[in-house]
Order: C-alpha cells, then sequence, then structure tokens
C-alpha cells in the first residue's frame, strides 16, 4: 500500500506543480477535470447510500459549475457577483431541470430522490469552482513581495493548498504521537483531538509563512489557517459521513493507494469557499 501511495504521488504531484506554474488556462481546465471525476464519485456513492441521482446531468453541472468559478470579476451578476460568479444561477437552473426530468419517474417518491440526490451531488461537488474563483478576484501581490512572481491570483490558491496539505501533514503527526482522545467516532474512527489542534497549529504556522511571502503580515496566517484548517476538517468528515452511509472505505479506486479523486480533494470543498469569502469580507 504505502508503494502505490508514494508511485501515484510520484505521478500526481509533479503534474499538479507544473498545471500551477503554466498558471490558466491550465488550472482551470484541471480543476473541471477533477471535479467532474469527483462529481461521477459522489454520484456513485449517493446510489449505494440508497440515493439515485440522475448521475450523468449531475456531472455535467457539476463541472459547468466548476467552470463557472473562473467566470471574469465583471461579469454581469454585478459587484456582490465577484464573490459567487455565476454559479449560483447555473445551480439553480440546473436544480429546475433536474427536478422537471424527475417528472418522467412513475413512484413520484424515486422522483423526489432523484431531484434532491442531483441537486445535493452537484451543487457538493460545485463547490470546488471556490478555487477557481481565487484565481479571478484575489488581491494584486506587491512588487517587492518574495512571492510576486506568481500574482494574485495563484498566490491565494497557494494559500489555500498550503492550509489544507499542512493541517493534514501535521494532524497526522500529532495524532500518531499524541492522539488519545477522539471525537467524532460514528463517522470517522481515526479523528483525536491532538490531530485536530496540531493540524490548525501547522495550518497557521505556514498560512501565515505563505501570506508573509505575498507582502502580507505573517499574523494573519492565524485567522486564515484557523478557518482554513476547521473547513479542511469538516469537508473531510463530510465525505466520511457520505462513504459510512454508502458502505464504502473510498470514493473509488482511481488514484492506486489514496482511493478516488473525491477523497483527494474534499477538504478542497468547504475550504475554497470559506477561503473566497475570507478574501471577500476582509482581505480585498
Amino acid at each position: 500500500m504505502l508503494r502505490q501511495r508514494l508511485a501515484s504521488a510520484a505521478i500526481l504531484v509533479p503534474v499538479v506543480v507544473a498545471v500551477f506554474l503554466l498558471g490558466r488556462p491550465w488550472i482551470d481546465a484541471l480543476l473541471v477535470a477533477v471535479g467532474a471525476l469527483a462529481a461521477w464519485e459522489t454520484f456513485a456513492l449517493l446510489r449505494a447510500a440508497g440515493y439515485r441521482g440522475l448521475a450523468r446531468y449531475g456531472t455535467v453541472l457539476a463541472a459547468g459549475l466548476v467552470l463557472a468559478g473562473s467566470a471574469p470579476a465583471n461579469w454581469p451578476g454585478g459587484p456582490s457577483g465577484s464573490v459567487a460568479g455565476p454559479g449560483l444561477g447555473l445551480l439553480a437552473l440546473g436544480s429546475m431541470l433536474a427536478g422537471a426530468a424527475a417528472f418522467s419517474f412513475p413512484e413520484p417518491r424515486d422522483g423526489l430522490g432523484a431531484w434532491v440526490a442531483t441537486a445535493f451531488g452537484a451543487g457538493y461537488v460545485g463547490l470546488l469552482g471556490f478555487a477557481a474563483r481565487l484565481l479571478v478576484f484575489a488581491p494584486a501581490i506587491p512588487a517587492g513581495a518574495a512571492l510576486a512572481g506568481l500574482d494574485g491570483d495563484r498566490g491565494w490558491l497557494l494559500v489555500l493548498i498550503g492550509g489544507v496539505w499542512s493541517y493534514y501533514s501535521f494532524a497526522y503527526a500529532f495524532g500518531r504521537a499524541f492522539g488519545r482522545r477522539r471525537f467524532l467516532q460514528h463517522i470517522s474512527p481515526s479523528k483525536t483531538y491532538a490531530g485536530l489542534f496540531g493540524g490548525l497549529a501547522g495550518a497557521v504556522v505556514v498560512s501565515g509563512f505563505i501570506l508573509g511571502g505575498l507582502g502580507r503580515s505573517p499574523l494573519e496566517g492565524v485567522p486564515v489557517g484557523l478557518l482554513v484548517g476547521l473547513a479542511a476538517q469538516a469537508g473531510d468528515l463530510a465525505e466520511s459521513m457520505l462513504k459510512r452511509a454508502a458502505g464504502a472505505k473510498d470514493s473509488g479506486h482511481l488514484i492506486p493507494g489514496h482511493g478516488g479523486m473525491l477523497d483527494r480533494i474534499d477538504s478542497f470543498l468547504f475550504a475554497a469557499p470559506v477561503l473566497a469569502g475570507y478574501l471577500a469580507l476582509v482581505a480585498r
């Protein structure tokens, strides 16, 4: 298992780094592809849990929601549209069309279930569109900052990635070393308070380091690291709840040793909207 995980990481990490360095539109394309794969796995889990949605339609809708996150900041939604972009309108339209498609089910109870599952599955994975939104309305990086070469968009995407990854790296280390008391064992039996607090500390430190490179105060890493870390943990637990309901250990088998695509991005689905909201309300 460890050998599989290392081999997969050796292939995937260089690809992610290369796309990150290339910038847009490559990042947008990768996010849409990842969203489509994760959505397909989500609908498989929902089906296993007894909630049969319109999987093909929902997957396309989810990919569209991710793509909508990359819409220009001056899209026709008005000044407040820079935060959500056109995704909210697309989700509303997509949900209505899913409801209309559910009319064809002979049993209204089945139709209602398909409608709810389709709207939920697409909207859940569509949260990844907020990662694309960071590329649109992130503030500019001062010319003298250490990471000025990334521009504002990729700089804040790096905050998101670094915050989430550092949270889990530190949570794993602290959990193994000091983990005794556990929480929410009915959802994920391996989560410990030591891992939670260790992960938050790591997210604060790494976020502060990156923010310092973006020309901002490293002390801003405290609210950013706490928000991103807590949201990442909530995202992981949300997917664990879905997998438990489906009786599945992983969301899929796409990545040897790592499970499915949803397993890799579950934390970002909650952390990306939180960081986007922080940018819109506080940091701009």
